[in-house]
């Protein structure tokens, strides 16, 4: 089974929506392990809710908080401890498990496990969601930098949102990490934009 880890140069950069699109692309099952806040309202949840395909398993999150804070805050509102023996992946049969980490690679989960330290703990690939920003080259590139240094695979990057290309050159030229596909922005987000958009990526991306 392939282990991919979607994550984003910070908060609010669409890895739920590409999460949504891999998802269907790929038949794929689905599991968030940390959701922080929104609980009427999960990833988890808007996922489901954005595939059409009646193969892929969302799976329950590991933690769920209340607060819509850093994870390790939330837990400790709450008298919660996070750790990582506590983190074991869901069962799944699907030749693709995708997992979404939440906020960025460096938001902590306790005092001293960040985010980024899960995805070396499932021993996936991480996926790179880039929202084009002002500041938001200097995010990408701390981003992978932090990945390559723990030595952790990198699959590709998927832009989301509004080109400028300018960016997204630089971006390649100094990290020569691959781009798997560009998700425009769309007017409407439903089950048939994630299916229509996903029927349009080539077979052989992942």
């Amino acid at each position: 089974m392939k282990k991919y880890f979607i994550t984003g140069i910070g908060t609010d950069i669409g890895k739920t929506i590409v999460s949504a699109i891999l998802a269907e692309y790929l038949k794929a099952d689905y599991w968030k392990p940390v959701q922080a806040g929104n609980l009427e309202n999960t990833d988890s949840m808007l996922v489901k809710s954005l595939i059409s395909n009646h193969e892929s398993i969302i799976f329950n999150e590991q933690f769920l908080l209340k607060e819509a804070m850093s994870p390790h805050a939330a837990a400790k509102r709450e008298g919660l401890k996070i750790d990582i023996d506590d983190f074991k992946l869901p069962e799944s049969n699907r030749q693709h498990l995708l997992l979404e980490g939440a906020g960025g690679l460096m938001v902590p989960l306790n005092d001293w496990l960040l985010m980024i330290d899960l995805i070396g703990h499932f021993d996936a690939e991480a996926i790179i969601v880039i929202k084009n920003y002002l500041g938001s080259i200097n995010h990408s590139l701390l981003s992978i930098e932090a990945l390559q240094r723990k030595n952790i695979p990198i699959k590709g990057i998927i832009f989301n949102g509004s080109s400028q290309l300018e960016s997204e050159e630089i971006i390649q030229k100094f990290t020569d990490v691959p781009v798997l596909f560009h998700v425009p922005e769309f007017t409407k987000i439903n089950k048939k934009t994630i299916s229509d958009f996903a029927m349009t990526l080539p077979k052989d991306i992942l």
